[in-house]
């Protein structure tokens, strides 16, 4: 697997190596996880210095509508396609369809497994591994709970193949047993609680540690472990680098959120959707290798970038790099309670 941290260095696109009449249209699953709207900023910024046009359309969760959207794309003259799959199985007939007009596909951080789409996202195995590591040195024995991802996204299952390449061998040995694990449907934070509340009812609050998938369901997590006053004293994993999640860190009640910079995720988009668009195809996309190792084994055109983990000790990172300020962070943080907020 091919992989790289600097998609703006080595994707310089010229502009006026082009015709500026290239319009993109992105077809979203959804704008309610806080990240979506900074994936998007980035998307655009970068179209406007190509001198592209951007186009969008919102399938509020809905599998459905968002085939629909991907008609009105097409209908409204888009020249390629980002697509972040609401349902990576449901999306394969708006992919043909666009692959029938040759129109590029971008499928955008989740996998739509077909091979007329390029995909784009992170190390979602390595994501899950950094997860796992994190609570597992905080707490390397004991009864685990895993809150997966959305059934409907591949994402979900990468995450936790990663998570057990880290867990297993302490899963064998007895030192870590699994006391409970579910998916979480569409990725939605009261689902997670949900499913937390459950779980915790099923085994008595005799819970040591939880590996949630992203800080979406983390925050159902910790909200579910706050109603039993746990929370700050059970570790709990998460991943996009979400503002509400990185003060968790600092609170406490979140031990790690493992940071996808995603405004170098939408400009690598923007970048690779212009490139084809104008002719290049996928196999020449700098930075870009083969991959097949989705459930259904097609070979994909595809380039990962790189996850960092941020816990208390390195929340600095996300802060100097302009992803989040320092008052968000600390907001509410004693003093003691994380250095970067003293």
């Amino acid at each position: 697997m091919k992989k790289t941290l600097l998609v703006a260095a080595f994707m310089v696109v010229p502009a006026l190596s082009f015709a500026h009449d290239i319009t993109i249209g992105v077809s979203w699953s959804n704008f309610q996880e806080e990240r979506w709207k900074t994936d998007e900023s980035a998307i655009q910024a970068a179209l406007e210095n190509l001198g592209a046009e951007y186009i969008s359309a919102d399938a509020q969760s809905s599998a459905a509508k968002q085939l629909t959207d991907v008609e009105s794309l097409i209908a409204n003259g888009a020249d390629a396609l980002i697509i972040l799959a609401q349902d990576a199985s449901a999306i394969g007939p708006a992919v043909q369809a666009a692959a029938d007009e040759g129109i590029p596909v971008v499928g955008y951080d989740r996998l739509i497994e077909h091979p007329d789409a390029f995909y784009l996202t992170f190390d979602n195995k390595e994501v899950g591994r950094l997860q796992a590591r994190a609570v597992f040195e905080a707490q390397p024995t004991g009864n685990y709970v895993f809150i997966k991802g959305s059934p409907s996204d591949p994402n979900a299952d990468f995450l936790h193949e990663g998570q057990l390449e880290v867990l297993q061998a302490a899963m064998q040995a007895g030192d870590i047993k699994n006391v409970g694990e579910a998916y979480t449907d569409s990725w939605l934070p009261a689902n997670a609680q949900r499913n937390m509340e459950q779980i915790l009812t099923s085994n008595n609050n005799e819970v040591d540690a939880v590996v949630a998938s992203n800080d979406g369901t983390a925050g159902g997590v910790v909200a579910a472990l706050s109603a039993q006053g746990m929370d700050g004293v059970i570790p709990v994993s998460g991943q996009d680098g979400d503002h509400a999640a990185l003060n968790r860190i600092a609170l406490g009640s979140q031990t790690v959120s493992v940071w996808k910079d995603s405004r170098e995720l939408g400009k690598a988009a923007a970048n690779i959707a212009y490139m084809m668009a104008s002719g290049t195809p996928m196999a020449d996309v700098p930075g870009s290798s083969l991959w097949a190792n989705g459930s259904g084994g097609a070979e994909m055109t595809s380039l990962f970038l790189d996850p960092i983990p941020i816990t208390r000790d390195n929340l600095d990172v996300v802060i100097d790099a302009g992803w989040v300020s320092r008052d968000v962070v600390c907001q509410g943080v004693a003093a003691g309670q994380a250095a970067v907020c003293d």
